[in-house]
This record gives structure tokens, C-alpha cells and sequence, in this order.
């Protein structure tokens, strides 16, 4: 019951904060362009209660989930979410008014199509740049000694002699480097005209010094961040002192089903002790699917399972998972400077960005199924999760990417969403001439009862995946 209440509450808070930056980002631009607001609502009718400032009625509506601003001239077909259409009077009432909308020109009306989705993205890249600058979690192991928790079987790593316990004490001439040098010097050497750049390096191993060199490429001949090209050649450090811990665990997941649950501690897999959630994602890679053996300890008891790995096709390139989130590493806190936080904001949500369109495409092309979309049910238990996590990385995180999504998804060209009315605008103007009324309802009433069936759809697909559910299941 609590896990509940925690979804439903952050959820609201979650997605009322989106919503009210979306629709504000509408109604600013409305109101620079001289359009006539009506009335600026968080939640959609029946109205619960508000305020009239001007000519514009301020309020709350009764369904939480959505908000909306109510534009005068707006009630033509194919310019708000309504259909009720208007009659030829209306419309040319409409179009002599200057403070209706249908009275502006098509680039003003763009831009305030646009000016919602924006706010989105300003707010995701607000609320990570202030993240940085003021409470940026950097993981301890990235400023330690970098001791390796496992080699990738036949990589780079492994060719090179590296082995899982050595302590790398030399990197490219970087005596006793960080995780961060070692990023650093990493992407010097691939910026190379070199593609193929040997590193000497140097480990500690039994309390011995021993002198490695190793290439660093990524596989392909082309030139990657160095993270993935690390991780690639297979250096995986350990990121915490002891066992990976879980923190949460996903309803339906491989690890539900095999009995793991929140707090236990994974002491090995398959004999081998790792540290960092990292490691065992490479490891699951490595057995491409295999199942693998779990030693579990839970209250100072131990156990031993085995956990069917499932194949994530939402992952870029598609990954083996098991469907737990572990306990964050030991981290101190880093407060970035404005030119640095704004630059990591923004690869932050570069780097989302990128991931939705990947899925978008993923499910368009059918290599990915619908059926592992998310709705309200599965946002409200991210936002859940988020809220439980200690400090303050998830919540930060899991807001931004939020608000990224919504102001991506309402500019996909589809009608009802802010990317529809624009991709009409442009029509029209391309045009010089509005399309037929009719066909404009037509085409919004047939988009609407669509976009009803698939959130009916994926709210099923929600409530399917429950825990109760999927226990009836097994």
C-alpha cells in the first residue's frame, strides 16, 4: 500500500509540474503574439475550481493527468482537442477578432504550437544544469585506484594481460590515474589519426608491477566516447567496496520471478564476485542469455537461486537483463561551475533524446513490440522508484527524461498532438489556403479515437505487468 501511495503521489506531483510548464510555455507565447487566453487549466474538465485575472480564467480541472490552455478562435476543427467544429459565421467572427487565434498568422500560430514542447525541453535543461551545479553525485571509485572487478572473456582487455584483482598504477604515462584520467587520456588517443593507438600501461598484481600495452579501438574503426570504448575493450572497474545490493525490482522481471527482492545482496554469480551493477550487465552479455546461478544473502542468510535472463529489446542494440536496479555506490557530492553543468545537461539529454527516437523507430519497424511501452501505471511506478532512491540523482533524472519525452512526443506530426496542428500550419501555408473544415475534423476525430485505443492499450499492458498479476500468472 505504501509503494502506492508513493507512485500515485509522485506521479501527480511528477506530471502536474509538467504540464503546467508545458501549457505555460502555450499560453506566454499566446500572449506575446496577442491571442486571447481564455482560460489556463491544470487537469481537464469538469472544472473544480479558480480564478479570473483579466480575461483569462485560472483553474483546476478534476482529472489531474493533463492540462490545457483555451485559446479564443481554438474551437476549429483540427486546432484543439473539442471536434465540435463552427459554423461559417464563427469562423469569419473568428478571423476579425485580433485576439483570436485563427486571426494570426500561421507563423505565429507555429510558434505557439511549438512554444510548449520547448518549455520542456528548457525545463529538463534546467532541472539537470541545476542538478550539476548543485548536488552532482560523483561516484568515489572515479577519484580512487582503479581495481578491476572483471575482464571480458577474448577483449581487448584480456589480450592485453589485464586480469580481474589488478589495480591499473599507469596509463598512457599517468602514474596512479582516476577513472576520469583514464576518460581523458582515452579520448586524446582517440582523436588520433591513429585509429589503432597502443597504450602502455602498468597494474599492480600480487604486489608485483607489471608492464601491459593495449590498443585502444572500439572493434568497428570508428571513433566512439570513451566510455563506450572502454567498456567495449572490456575495463570494468569495481565501482563499491562490497557485494551489489538491490535496491528495487521490476514486476514481471526475470529476478521477481526467481524470488529476488529489495535489500537482498548478490554475493556472486556463477562463483564470480562482482561489485558494480555495471559488471554484472557485461557478465549477463557475455552468457548471451544463459542462465546463471545466484548466490543471494538476505538477512545475514544465504541462498542460492538461478535467473533466466531476458532479452531487452528497448536497450539500444538490445541487451540481456534480469530486471533489478541496485543500490547507488558510495558518491560525494561535486558542485560544477555553469559552463560545465550546462555542458553535462545537455549531453544528458542529448543522450535521451536520442534513446526515445531509438524506441520510436524500434517500434515503427517492428524490432521492438509495443507491449513494452510504458503508460501512467508505468510512469507512476518509475517516479515511484525515483522518489525511494536515496539522494537525489534519480529524482533529478527521472524528471528531466520525463519532460524531454512530452515535449518530444507532442511533436510527432500526429493530429490532436502539437507536431499535428504545426504539420496542418505548414500544409496551409505551403498551400496558401486553409484545408477544408471538414476534412480537418474528419481527419482529428479519427486520430482522437486512436490515440484513446492505444493508451487504452498500453494502460492494459500497464496493469497486466502488476505484481498481483503477473503472481497469478505464475
Amino acid at each position: 500500500m505504501h509503494t502506492f501511495l508513493v507512485d500515485l503521489i509522485s506521479v501527480l506531483i511528477v506530471l502536474g509540474i509538467m504540464v503546467l510548464v508545458h501549457e505555460f510555455g502555450h499560453f506566454i507565447a499566446a500572449k506575446l503574439c496577442g491571442v486571447r487566453v481564455e482560460q489556463f487549466s491544470i487537469g481537464f474538465p469538469p472544472r473544480l475550481f479558480g480564478i479570473k485575472i483579466g480575461e483569462t480564467d485560472y483553474c483546476i480541472g478534476a482529472t489531474p493527468l493533463g492540462g490545457f490552455v483555451k485559446m479564443t478562435g481554438e474551437s476549429m476543427p483540427g486546432e484543439n482537442l473539442s471536434l465540435d467544429g463552427a459554423d461559417h459565421e464563427t469562423i469569419a467572427a473568428q478571423k476579425s477578432d485580433p485576439g483570436a487565434l485563427t486571426s494570426h498568422p500561421r507563423w505565429q500560430r507555429i510558434i505557439i504550437g511549438l512554444a510548449g514542447p520547448c518549455a520542456n525541453f528548457v525545463l529538463a535543461l534546467g532541472l539537470m544544469t541545476a542538478f550539476y551545479m548543485l548536488h552532482n553525485e560523483v561516484p568515489l571509485y572515479e577519484d580512487q585506484a582503479i581495481k578491476l572487478d572483471w575482464v571480458l572473456p577474448d577483449s581487448t582487455a584480456a589480450v592485453a594481460g589485464l586480469q580481474p584483482g589488478d589495480t591499473i598504477v599507469n596509463f598512457d604515462g599517468q602514474e596512479n590515474p582516476t577513472w576520469e584520467q583514464v576518460y581523458e587520456h582515452s579520448a586524446l588517443n582517440l582523436q588520433s589519426q591513429n585509429m589503432s593507438h597502443m597504450v602502455w600501461l602498468a597494474v599492480l598484481r600480487d604486489g608485483q608491477r607489471v608492464p601491459l600495452k593495449m590498443t585502444l579501438a572500439d572493434g568497428t574503426g570508428t571513433t566512439k566516447s570513451p566510455e563506450a570504448a572502454l567498456d567495449k575493450i572490456g575495463l570494468l572497474p569495481v565501482i563499491q567496496p562490497g557485494p551489489v545490493v538491490v535496491n528495487s525490482v521490476a514486476s514481471g522481471s526475470p529476478a521477481a520471478a526467481a524470488g529476488v527482492q529489495p535489500g537482498d545482496a548478490f554475493v556472486t554469480i556463477d562463483g564470480h564476485a562482482f561489485h558494480g551493477t555495471p559488471t554484472i550487465i557485461s557478465y549477463l552479455q557475455y552468457r548471451k542469455g544463459a542462465p546463471v546461478t545466484v548466490e543471494l544473502s538476505r538477512g545475514g542468510k544465504s541462498s542460492t537461486i538461478v535467473v533466466q535472463p531476458r532479452l531487452d529489446a528497448a536497450t539500444e542494440g538490445s541487451a540481456w537483463r534480469i530486471g533489478f536496479t541496485g543500490t547507488p555506490p558510495p558518491s560525494r557530492v561535486e558542485q560544477m561551475p555553469l559552463p560545465k553543468a550546462l555542458a553535462a545537461s545537455a549531453k544528458f539529454n542529448r543522450e535521451n533524446s536520442l534513446l526515445i527516437l531509438e524506441v520510436l523507430k524500434r517500434v515503427v519497424t517492428r524490432r521492438m513490440s509495443v507491449s513494452t511501452l510504458s503508460g501512467p501505471i508505468g510512469i507512476a511506478q518509475e517516479t515511484g522508484m525515483a522518489a525511494e532512491t536515496p539522494g537525489w540523482e534519480a529524482k533529478f533524472k527521472v524528471m528531466a527524461a520525463i519532460s524531454l519525452n512530452l515535449g518530444i512526443l507532442n511533436l510527432l506530426p500526429f493530429p490532436i498532438l502539437d507536431g499535428g496542428m504545426i504539420l496542418f500550419l505548414l500544409i496551409e501555408s505551403v498551400l496558401r489556403h486553409d484545408i477544408n473544415i471538414v476534412i480537418k475534423e474528419r481527419i482529428y476525430q479519427v486520430a482522437f479515437v486512436l490515440i484513446l485505443v492505444f493508451a487504452a492499450y498500453v494502460i492494459f499492458n500497464d496493469i497486466s505487468k502488476l505484481p498481483f498479476l503477473t503472481h497469478l500468472k505464475l
